[in-house]
């Protein structure tokens, strides 16, 4: 009997053992349309836009709809990529707006609950920070 509690004790914890079940792999994913991968993941791999002035979000916006968005498609990092160093204000837009893996808690107020309430592959609406105007392109979730 102590054998077989073992494994469904270690069922919620198998990320920790590497392989434990494909399950417990699969939840930290994130997957869209599913509540449970998308506000308890711990980090967030994202691409973002920013701007000063809500009119030139705007534009980015349009360019990122007219392209892709409005079609019901998602948008290729490489294509968000381009507009984020067109667009984008902040030292990231030269790596395309490419903020790598980030954790829960290093990012403020709006900015880290959109990042980390927006599915894998999906695009933001426009939103306000304190920074500015913001447009996300969500890459990758882990825990």
């Amino acid at each position: 009997m102590g054998k077989d509690s073992k494994p469904k004790e270690a069922k919620g914890k198998g990320k920790q053992a590497g392989g434990g079940s494909d399950e417990s792999a699969s939840k930290g994913k994130g997957k869209a349309g599913k509540g449970d991968g998308l506000g308890t993941c711990t980090y967030v791999k994202a691409r973002h836009i920013l701007c000063e002035k809500q009119g030139k979000i705007n534009e980015a916006y349009k360019k990122l709809e007219d392209g892709w968005l409005s079609n019901g498609d998602k948008v290729p990092p490489a294509e968000f990529a381009k507009i984020a160093q067109e667009y984008s204000e902040c030292p990231s837009g030269k790596k395309g707006g490419d903020l790598g893996w980030f954790p829960r808690g290093k990012m403020a107020g709006p900015f880290q609950e959109v990042a980390f309430s927006t599915a894998v592959g999906a695009t933001s609406a426009p939103f306000k920070s304190t920074h500015g105007y913001h447009i996300i392109l969500s890459e990758g979730r882990k825990n």
